[in-house]
């Protein structure tokens, strides 16, 4: 599903009026949808629903709402702030049915604002819409915090506040909120969803986000890159389980990963590859933590390496490169550490430059080995602590020149601003921005993680993430997400196929595991068993 920003909205509405469908027919189909989804949530007979109503067309989506609302029996009121009379159909035509307008002009202290707020059952926000952000003041302010003083109320009575399009005081492009600005619990926007709708702070004020189709052509948006993942596309990208297949069938994934200190990380990324269907996992790992995970991981081969009390050393690359052409996805750095020997291992292992820096890398030295020229390399997965060594890399490096395959990588904005050389706070101010440059940059898919993760390519495409769940927010659930992304290039997914495709079941593992635990609590292990039921579920939509 296309995401729009605030001008390309206007765009296909103005291309839409070209075919014919004018902007009083969207603003029809817009009230009548935003109707038919309350009265699809509640028994509108006899609920008295409170319509807030500002200028523009959001308003006027209102004042469209307002009448099919009364037409399906609800007790409808409307209040109208900064809304002009003269010559608006829409406001004539609520009249013409005798439904009840109160202009905030005719209501200076707000009085009569409190007490229809009083006694809704349902509320609804048309007050401003998308191209109408802005600072809020003076009357609207003081309408929005007469609202404000009334939530406590309205939850008391499990009263709903619906917003049309947007919550006024949400920027659209950017997420930003105004302070005035009050959260929804049901936001019904129309025709495509915006990307302030998943950009934090704005993104906590949405509530239950709902896509209402208004009726503009699809293919008037198709030039559009930006997209939210949807199920109906993930169950296309899933990869075939024919009945015939045998593990090959399903590809082979390598992961390198684990310390001393860090165990749980390859456990959890190399049981997800597996989980999400790959025929066989190989765990590369420090001989002495072999005792550990072979205990934990039944399924799983290993492939022991060098190391130095736990940490991969530089000479573990040799026995990696040997044995790659086995295998159909590679996935490197959790829980590798960031000991000196084993951020030279993964500079070697790669082929970055291993001069030394300011940062401290020292040489490997001339006898280092070299892989063989023109061998394959399969797809690869750079996750955790094998991007911090890519951070240590010198810049003249240019690290993403060097890789010998594509790539994926899957920072948090932790990770990221370290590649960025940049704050966290930057990053998080231009989450999609951020993900698009760094993409075009290094020439390989990004993916940003967090509250709605983002999944970028060199091509300008971005893909947002329909989760944000807090239970996710605990240690180990980044492994889970490499591990999926590996087990699904094993089994032929595209790049970019696969970072969408295993962000989505994550995500949806997620939720899952919410509906039964809650978001408190929850662990990294507890999405293992649930990543198959996500994609039963996923394959239960086509």
């Amino acid at each position: 599903m296309k995401v729009v920003t605030a001008s390309q909205m206007g765009e296909l509405e103005a291309k839409a009026a070209q075919r014919g469908i004018t902007i009083p027919m969207l603003m029809e189909n817009a009230g009548r949808a935003v109707a038919e989804e309350l009265q699809r949530r509640f028994d509108l007979g006899q609920r008295k629903i409170l319509v807030l109503v500002g200028p523009g067309n959001n308003g006027g989506d209102g004042l469209v709402a307002a009448r099919y609302l009364h037409e399906m029996g609800a007790q409808v009121r409307v209040f109208t702030w900064n809304r002009r009379v003269r010559s608006d159909k829409n406001l004539q035509l609520v009249e013409e049915r005798n439904i009840p307008v109160l202009a905030d002009k005719d209501d200076p202290g707000l009085n009569s604002l409190r007490q229809l707020l009083d006694e809704a059952d349902i509320g609804v926000d048309a007050l401003l819409g998308t191209g109408a952000w802005r600072p809020i003041e003076d009357k609207l302010k003081d309408i929005l915090t007469t609202l404000v003083q009334r939530r406590s109320d309205f939850q008391k009575k499990s009263v709903t506040l619906a917003s049309v399009d947007v919550p006024t005081g949400l920027n659209v492009d950017t997420g930003a909120l105004d302070p005035a600005a009050v959260p929804a619990d049901l936001t019904i926007t129309l025709g495509y969803p915006k990307p302030g709708l998943f950009l934090f702070p704005g993104a906590a004020a949405v509530g239950q986000l709902v896509v209402a189709d208004i009726g503009i052509p699809p293919d008037l948006a198709e030039g559009i890159q930006t997209e939210l993942a949807t199920e109906q596309e993930i169950a296309r990208l899933l990869p075939a389980r024919p009945l015939n297949a045998h593990k090959g069938t399903f590809g082979k994934v390598l992961v390198v990963g684990g310390s001393a200190n860090y165990t749980g990380a390859p456990y959890l990324a190399s049981a997800a590859a597996a989980r999400v269907g790959a025929g066989l996992v190989t765990l590369g790992i420090a001989h002495s933590l072999h005792g550990i995970l072979a205990a934990k991981l039944e399924e799983v081969t290993f492939l022991l390496l060098p190391h130095d009390l736990g940490s991969l050393t530089p000479e573990a690359a040799k026995l990696l490169w040997e044995r790659l052409t086995e295998y159909q996805a590679l996935l490197l750095g959790p829980g590798l550490g960031r000991e000196p020997g084993t951020i030279e291992f993964v500079h070697h292992f790669l082929g970055v430059d291993h001069s030394p820096t300011r940062r401290g890398i020292g040489f490997l030295g001339s006898q280092a080995s070299e892989p063989e020229t023109g061998q394959a390399w399969p797809p690869l997965v750079l996750d955790a602590d094998g991007l911090n060594a890519l951070a240590q890399a010198p810049e003249a490096a240019k690290w993403w020149t060097h890789l010998r395959a594509p790539a994926i990588l899957t920072p948090h904005p932790g990770e990221m601003s370290r590649l960025l050389d940049t704050s966290v706070e930057t990053i998080e101010k231009d989450r999609m921005g951020t993900a698009l440059r760094a993409a075009e940059r290094w020439g390989q898919v990004v993916v940003l993680k967090g509250a709605h993760t983002l999944v970028a390519s060199p091509e300008g495409e971005l893909t947002i993430s329909p989760f944000a769940n807090p239970g996710l927010a605990s240690a180990g659930s980044g492994d889970v997400l490499a591990g999926s992304i590996a087990g699904l290039l094993a089994q032929g997914l595209l790049p970019y196929q696969a970072a969408v495709v295993g962000v989505h079941l994550h995500g949806l593992a997620g939720e899952l595991a919410r509906q039964e635990l809650g978001d408190a609590g929850m662990l990294a292990s507890d999405l293992l068993p649930l990543l198959p039921k996500a994609i039963k579920r996923i394959r239960g939509v086509r």
